[in-house]
This record gives C-alpha cells, sequence and structure tokens, in this order.
C-alpha cells in the first residue's frame, strides 16, 4: 500500500497504484538505463492498458520499417538527393518478398545495377560510400542525410578522394563485396538500416571494409551499429566510422585483426 500521501491513481480495476516518483530508486535506476518495457506493473496476469498500446505501436513500427519500399524524394529528401547527386539501384531480389525470403539475391546487384554503378561512380577512390535500405527504411530515413554530411566533411579534411554515393534497395551487407569489385576503392562504407525491435526502427549500422572483394564475410568487415538518438549519436558515428576507416588504411585490413579505438572522453561533442 502506498504511504499517506503519496501520488496515486486508479488503474483499469480501479484500485490505486504507485507513479514513478514512489517506486524504489533500484527500480527507478534500472528503467532510467534501459528501453526494455521492465517492471512495468501489471493488471491480473496481463500487461496494463499503457503497456499494451505502446508494445502494439511499436511492433507496426517495426512492420512498416522492413516492409517500406525506399523512396529516394520521400526518405532522403529532395535536398539531399540534389546535393549528394544521389541515384539509386536495385539488387537481384525483385520485391521486398523475395528479398525478406533469399538474402542471397540481395548480396548481388542485378545487371541494370552494375552498368549504371560503372557508369557513374569513379573507380579507384580512397572512399566509397553506399546507402542500403536493408531491414529498417525508418533507419535510413533518420539518420542517413545528417550522417552522409558528416562523413563527406570529414573525408575531405582528410584529403581523402570520395566516390560518388549511391542508393541499393533490397539490399544485404554482403553486396559490399560486388562494390569492391566493380569499383574499386580502397575502403568503403555501407549504411544499412538494422533490423527493428521493439525498442526502436530507426537504429542504423555501418560496415566498413578495406578492399572489399568476392569471398569477403563479415569476419572481413568492422561494424558501428546502434547509430540512433537512444544509441550512438550521428556526431560520434561519423567519428567513429572516420578512425576506424583511417586504422584500415594504415593496417591495410580490416576485419576482426583490426580493433577500433574508442573515442577519447568528450571526443564525440568536441
Amino acid at each position: 500500500m502506498p504511504s499517506e500521501g503519496a501520488d496515486t491513481k486508479p488503474n483499469e480495476m480501479g484500485r490505486e497504484e504507485l507513479q514513478e516518483s514512489d517506486l524504489p530508486a533500484i527500480v527507478r535506476e534500472v528503467r532510467r538505463r534501459t528501453p526494455a518495457r521492465l517492471l512495468v506493473g501489471r493488471t491480473g496476469t496481463a500487461y496494463k492498458t499503457d503497456t499494451l498500446m505502446d508494445l502494439r505501436q511499436a511492433h507496426a513500427a517495426a512492420r512498416d520499417a522492413v516492409r517500406t519500399e525506399l523512396d529516394l524524394a520521400h526518405d532522403l529528401r529532395a535536398s539531399v538527393v540534389a546535393k549528394w547527386n544521389l541515384f539509386d539501384v536495385c539488387t537481384q531480389a525483385s520485391s521486398k518478398d523475395e528479398y525478406l525470403m533469399r538474402p542471397d539475391l540481395g548480396r548481388r546487384f542485378d545487371s541494370h545495377a552494375r552498368a549504371a554503378v560503372l557508369h557513374r561512380c569513379p573507380q579507384q577512390m580512397d572512399l566509397q560510400i553506399v546507402v542500403g535500405d536493408g531491414l529498417s527504411v525508418t533507419a535510413v530515413r533518420a539518420q542517413v542525410p545528417e550522417l552522409l554530411e558528416a562523413l563527406n566533411a570529414g573525408a575531405v579534411d582528410r584529403g581523402w578522394t570520395v566516390g560518388q554515393t549511391f542508393v541499393v534497395r533490397h539490399c544485404r551487407v554482403g553486396i559490399l563485396n560486388e562494390i569492391g569489385e566493380l569499383l574499386s576503392p580502397k575502403a568503403a562504407i555501407l549504411l544499412i538500416g538494422e533490423r527493428p525491435g521493439l525498442a526502436t526502427a530507426e537504429s542504423l549500422s555501418a560496415y566498413t571494409a578495406y578492399q572489399p572483394k568476392t569471398g569477403d564475410t563479415d569476419a572481413d568487415r568492422n561494424l558501428i551499429s546502434n547509430i540512433h538518438a537512444r544509441g550512438v549519436g550521428v556526431t560520434e558515428a561519423a567519428l567513429r566510422i572516420l578512425r576506424l576507416t583511417e586504422a584500415m588504411m594504415v593496417a591495410r585490413r580490416s576485419g576482426f585483426g583490426l580493433r577500433e579505438t574508442l573515442l577519447e572522453s568528450g571526443e564525440a561533442s568536441g
């Protein structure tokens, strides 16, 4: 029972329940540190209505993130498309259903995509940036415009030559291998939507690879994940991606043998 004068309100059953301020400090601290729905209370054997509705909304957002077809002008804004002269191509997966059922098709370009990439993108650049829809168009929409700006600015500051950025629909991480075979960049960065969960549908990953080629696996790539407002912020992510890419170029390798040096305290905000 709440103490006299405690802040309470009736729940769905008409009974009074404790408010956030009345919870033990350890419970408040656990809930502060994670977006997971922990210690949210219940009504009988079921979730409370607010929790259940929140879960249903998060599930719907996750489904939308996976099933939505990426549209350049709508999802990346016309101004961003124009600034970076973006164009889109597709993998051998011709539809979202095929993409979800056949991951292998998302790792290879179709013939039209290969021709477009070869025609519009210069070869043997220091850095090639590619955007893939992956499993969350929502993440691409939320994170890519600002991240593209930061990555290009950082690459120019380092004196790197940067290839023509483009967008891949129905994209899997393995497309990096074909990008390497077609364009032969020194390093490639794939910004791709992560599989959404019930905490956020806006999480982006950045896969980086040194001279990617046919036969490479995830062991030959490095990953910075959880790029979103409640995870790794865009500014910190850009710095980490650029520093990791720089380390790749010095070491002339990527993957499990190359460990990321974490940012110094305060560097991300400076």
